[in-house]
């Protein structure tokens, strides 16, 4: 499949990693209308394209992202003015569900994402990367949850998923206090996998843990998010039903032909899209 052309997002795909740019770099990479958008559409299409086995998101610039951006914010009164309040409320109920469901299409991707995180990192953007599977930051990289400083309450995913990758009680401390979280801190606490030595060096350390996934079985991979994802929200009952029924339907595959063959032969295993 081409890859897909954008006004705020680049994309690229090489050796079946796509990488999946926010390109406006002059706004600290802050989301507005068009980006929300483009975010879900990016993601759309590394979900359908066969030859995109993983994929890391990035930001073009000093900055990852500095959340949506203010002119978008300010514009919504008039994007859900009606006469009648509760159309204009049931409007504004749209919208944020619609805001969500751009960020969640990163969960529903059925490949791996994995964000590379420099600089900002704040509100919106955190929502942004908590969606991802795994997050890596630059030395300078620093998050925040900013809605509290503008009187509002985190609306797109951030107090929903944070909690299960840093505990309730500092994810509420981060809530209520705006406070911002530097990059030896947002490993400490497990909020990243890991912190890059040097900003330069962070690209190209995200890349190798790509590159491996990307020599992985995708049929396998795909699988792993699937139960991953699945089994977060439910028991670990119901987890291990939901397995049992996937490997059922899944595991007698070419990949595992092809592993056990790899292996009798010392070889690197060869799996199709």
């Amino acid at each position: 499949m081409p890859t897909p052309e954008f006004r705020t997002i680049s994309i690229t795909l090489v050796d079946q990693i796509a990488e999946v740019r926010l390109n406006r770099p002059d706004k600290s990479n802050a989301m507005n209308e068009a980006m929300w958008q483009e975010i879900r559409q990016a993601f759309e299409w590394v979900d359908a394209a066969p030859e995109a086995r993983v994929a890391i998101l990035s930001g073009e610039g000093k900055n990852f992202c500095a959340g949506i951006d203010l002119a978008m914010l300010a514009s919504i009164q008039q994007q859900i003015a009606h006469p009648d309040g509760a159309r204009s409320r049931e409007t504004l109920r749209r919208l944020i569900l619609d805001l969500q469901d751009c960020l969640s299409c990163i969960e529903r991707c059925r490949k791996p994402v994995l964000a590379a995180i420099q600089g900002t990192c704040v509100g919106g953007a955190l929502d942004l990367v908590t969606c991802c599977d795994m997050r890596y930051a630059a030395p300078d990289a620093i998050f925040s949850i900013k809605e509290i400083d503008l009187g509002m309450v985190a609306d797109v995913g951030t107090l929903q998923r944070l909690p299960r990758l840093i505990g309730d009680g500092i994810a509420r401390e981060l809530a209520y206090t705006g406070r911002n979280v530097d990059a030896n801190e947002a490993e400490k606490i497990g909020l990243i996998n890991f912190k890059s030595g040097t900003i330069s060096a962070l690209t190209a350390e995200v890349r190798n843990v790509a590159k491996t996934i990307a020599c992985k079985s995708p049929l396998a991979i795909r699988g792993i998010k699937e139960v991953m994802n699945y089994s977060r929200d439910r028991s670990v009952a119901d987890g291990l039903n939901y397995v049992a029924g996937w490997n059922a339907a899944m595991l007698l595959s070419s990949d595992l032909g092809e592993a056990i063959a790899a292996q009798r032969e010392k070889r690197s295993p060869l799996f199709g899209d």
